[in-house]
């Protein structure tokens, strides 16, 4: 039932939009009898069965276009089936407790979020590996360096939070890499969420089916990848945390409880937005424009954490971050009002291939589909639209962010994960029966609308217990496809691993590596002290003269390396991965570069496995090592 007290403008207004409200109506119990508080487990332990069954009989060792998603044993895709059906007849009684509600979420998560990890041997994502370069450097060098010193990679000392508590926790559980852990990071960091999601939720219903249903909406719907080992993953958590308490202890009924108790929750929202600007730099941005949006709402009109965002935002921006962004501002400047860029096409942007293509439909079917049901969600549940009007424009806040800058081609899907608070809160009430006030309750029934009686109640296990169940069901299933449909490109075998690191074992000191594009492990390992040349990255004309003479090429390229260093030249399984299927190079291009460096004399074969290739290109004058 939604609630009159948590809600912060239950006593503001008499308005229809904030009367008391029913719940969302008398729904049939999915069990009844004796032992029905019992049954909901039932479907969750098949479920969870089913899943380790399928554990065990997955094969990753040979991943096609479609990723995991063609190597997951069938009983894989039971299991989700049996759970989301569990759940939906579960969440949507009412009178069941809601821990059984908080078990199928948790299920969800462990068969959305732990599965990667428990079927392949090394960390997924060739970035969360270059965050665990960071890290080392940071142990290494003992302190941040600047561009100078680094290059490129100084922009991660200038944001250096998150690289900075993993270095201590690295050092507290006493393991030698965060490799140790980060393969469990995305299902840590959705875990992460849970508390201020409910709590954001709870502020605008006290109806668990519709705060659950919207829980599982949003970790359905969150498939864009940004819950790895990253600083966006902790950034969003404590961004969706000070949402969560501005919104139960910012509203203008709050702050009459009390100044002193405000200012606590001032220094609390202070630590996590300091949190936040320290560790990565867009979603400082996000929280900004979500607050600011907040104020357009008379229930929330307080300044104080707007403005503390923009001060440390503009403090930390002014000082540690000054450098960075003095090289980058003009490039930023030019990309304002380029919203193009957010769906650039062309070459090295393009999805090919039949999985590739597959998968990105997938995901945008599956976003798609929730903003749709968030839309009917607004247009139909008016009670909710009034009431929780305040998480819409939470919802809405990030859409001005795509004339803001392109971010790499990804504010896109920054944006949708942003949003998603927020729609998945109306999704979920699209997918239940209409809110009503209880005056509205009261004259349906004196005008003999008895909806909880009688044929109409039966009724409701036809079209009202159906199709959101199959709405639901097809959602979660397409989660699968758009979250691991490109592993291919993000899964790095322990072959790969080990020629990689052997090349980082033997490579002195100013040494460089060359290799057709950075999607390896280990890729940044060692970058104060190694050069990297990814010839993917270059002019499409300059890669053309590459295929034609690779060889001959590439030696020019790696020429000029000064002793004690080498010139390596590196291809591996996930390089061709991530060309093939992003529309660069195709296999037999690849095959053919590594063909002609092979054969040519220039170079010298190191190692080689059913991964990869490892060449050095042969030093003139002295003996060859």
């Amino acid at each position: 039932m939604a609630s009159q007290s948590s809600s912060p403008s239950s006593s503001e207004s008499s308005s229809p939009a904030h009367e008391p409200v029913t719940d969302l109506s008398d729904l049939p119990p999915a069990w009844s009898g004796r032992g029905a508080q019992a049954w909901p487990g039932v479907p969750l332990l098949v479920a969870l069965a089913l899943w380790a069954y399928a554990m065990r009989h997955t094969d990753v060792s040979m991943l096609d276009d479609y990723g995991l998603v063609s190597a997951l044993h069938p009983a894989f895709w039971a299991g989700l089936a049996v759970l989301t059906t569990g759940f939906w007849f579960t969440v949507r009684d009412a009178r069941r407790p809601a821990a059984w509600s908080a078990a199928y979420v948790l299920g969800l998560l462990v068969m959305e979020r732990a599965t990667q990890a428990v079927l392949y041997p090394t960390p997924l994502y060739a970035w969360a590996w270059k965050h665990e370069a960071v890290i080392d450097h940071l142990l290494t060098a003992g302190g941040l360096q600047t561009a100078d010193q680094v290059g490129d990679m100084a922009v991660y000392d200038q944001w250096p939070g998150f690289f900075a508590a993993q270095a201590a926790l690295q050092r507290l559980l006493g393991v030698d890499s965060a490799a140790m852990f980060m393969a469990w990071w995305p299902l840590a960091s959705s875990l992460m969420l849970l508390l201020p999601l409910l709590l954001i939720y709870r502020t605008f219903t006290e109806d668990r089916r519709l705060i659950w249903t919207a829980v599982w909406l949003f970790y359905v719907a969150n498939w864009v990848g940004q819950d790895y080992f990253s600083p966006q993953s902790v950034a969003y958590a404590l961004h969706v945390g000070v949402l969560a308490v501005v919104l139960r202890r910012f509203g203008r009924s709050a702050v009459r409880r009390g100044r002193p108790r405000q200012a606590v929750w001032t220094v609390v929202i202070t630590v996590m937005i300091v949190a936040i600007v320290i560790s990565h730099q867009l979603t400082p941005g996000m929280l900004v424009v979500c607050l600011l949006a907040l104020c357009l709402s008379r229930r929330y009109r307080d300044w104080v954490p707007v403005v503390t965002t923009v001060v440390i935002f503009l403090a930390w921006c002014l000082t540690a971050a000054l450098p960075f962004l003095s090289a980058a501002m003009p490039d930023m400047i030019r990309s304002i009002g380029d919203v193009g860029a957010n769906v650039e096409t062309g070459y090295g942007a393009t999805p090919t291939g039949t999985g590739a293509i597959a998968t990105s439909w997938a995901a945008r079917l599956l976003s798609g589909s929730v903003l749709l049901l968030a839309a009917v969600g607004v247009l139909r549940q008016r009670v909710l639209r009034h009431r929780a009007w305040p998480l819409l424009l939470v919802a809405a806040a990030p859409l001005p962010m795509f004339a803001a800058s392109s971010y790499g081609s990804e504010m896109i899907f920054r944006v949708l994960l942003f949003m998603l608070p927020g729609a998945a809160f109306f999704a979920a009430a699209a997918l239940l029966p209409k809110v009503r006030t209880l005056a509205a309750d009261a004259a349906a029934q004196e005008a003999g609308d008895r909806r909880a009686t009688g044929p109409a109640k039966a009724r409701r296990w036809g079209i009202g217990t159906w199709v959101p169940l199959a709405a639901l069901l097809g959602g979660t299933l397409a989660f699968a496809p758009a979250y691991s449909g490109k592993d291919r490109i993000n899964y790095f075998p322990p072959q790969e691993v080990a020629l990689v690191r052997q090349l980082f074992d033997q490579a002195p000191e100013g040494s460089l590596v060359v290799a057709a594009n950075r999607n390896y492990p280990d890729a940044y390992a060692s970058y104060w002290s190694v050069d990297h040349y990814w010839f993917l990255d270059d002019a499409r004309s300059h890669v053309d003269r590459i295929v034609r003479s690779p060889a001959a090429t590439l030696a020019r390229d790696m020429a000029g390396v000064e002793r004690p260093g080498r010139a390596y030249f590196l291809l591996t399984q996930g390089q061709l991965a991530n060309s093939e299927m992003n529309g660069q190079l195709d296999k037999a291009q690849l095959n053919r570069i590594q063909r002609s460096v092979a054969a040519s004399p220039r170079f010298r074969l190191v190692a080689e496995n059913s991964a990869g290739w490892l060449y050095v290109l042969k030093q003139s004058g002295g003996a060859e090592r």
